[in-house]
């Protein structure tokens, strides 16, 4: 198993959380790649977004089929300025490279937002914590083993 994989699985039971790793045929480094592999909607992928939020670490999961409106959510949340991480940054807060940023498993907490959009679907997956690797789960799992806020990030 990958090494960020083992931290995901770790925190998942850390949670009390049963979910089961699935890895994929294939490297999803995007939501499409992972719902096209997994047969699911696209919108049932929990992509994991890591942001530079005021110079701290702000981890987004949103629907796959949605892209973040940073204006809203830095107006809605009092944040001076949203960007893009860069690989470093989300490696150094995550110990997980882009394309499978899971959830949870991270060296240490990092502030949550799930999108509300996730709700409407009864499974969603995640990456945990490498381009292989996924776990399902429903939205109120999601929203308990992150410590996360929903809020719609569209």
């Amino acid at each position: 198993m990958y090494p960020a994989t083992s931290e995901v699985i770790d925190g998942l039971a850390a949670a009390g959380c049963d979910a089961q790793i699935r890895v994929l045929d294939d490297a999803a480094h995007t939501a499409a790649l992972a719902a096209a592999q997994l047969g699911v909607d696209v919108g049932a992928i929990a992509n994991s977004l890591v942001f530079e939020a005021d110079g701290a670490p702000l981890l987004i999961l949103t629907s796959g089929g949605h892209r973040v409106d940073t204006g809203r959510l830095e107006r809605d949340l009092g944040i001076t300025r949203i960007a893009q991480a860069s690989a470093t940054f989300v490696r150094t807060h995550t110990g997980q490279p882009i394309g499978g940023v899971a959830p949870l498993g991270h060296p240490a907490p990092l502030r949550t937002l799930v999108d509300t959009e996730l709700a409407q679907h009864p499974v969603i997956w995640a990456a945990a914590g490498h381009p292989r690797t996924v776990f399902a789960t429903d939205y109120r799992t999601l929203i308990r083993i992150t410590g996360g806020t929903a809020v719609p990030v569209a």
